[in-house]
């Protein structure tokens, strides 16, 4: 059964954008995305015919490595970056939740 479209509005994690939306808003290219997924930042999902779809969770991703690789830090220095974050901010989130 279909997701109701109110509950995807909401959803930081619906892929809702294709590559060319995601490099407009972000101002960047679409190889630049192509490279955060090979550097396994984000990995976009993929549509029925193999298209790249991303979730604002990961645009939101996607500029942050691309404010640090603007600001001079390399490509895959800036994913690591991002992603050491990430889980740090999960741990943290998991260890607030009562026992």
């Amino acid at each position: 059964m279909g997701r109701n479209p109110e509950d995807m509005f909401g959803d930081e994690d619906y892929p809702a954008y294709t590559i060319g939306q995601a490099a407009e808003m972000l101002g960047t290219t679409q190889d630049f995305l192509r490279r955060l997924d090979e550097a396994k930042l984000i990995d976009p999902h993929r549509s029925s015919g193999g298209h790249r779809r991303y979730s604002r969770y990961q645009l939101r991703l996607a500029a942050r490595a691309r404010e640090m690789v603007d600001g001079g830090t390399a490509l895959e220095a800036a994913c690591r970056i991002i992603i050491l974050e990430d889980q740090l901010e999960e741990a943290l989130r998991q260890n607030e939740k009562p026992q």
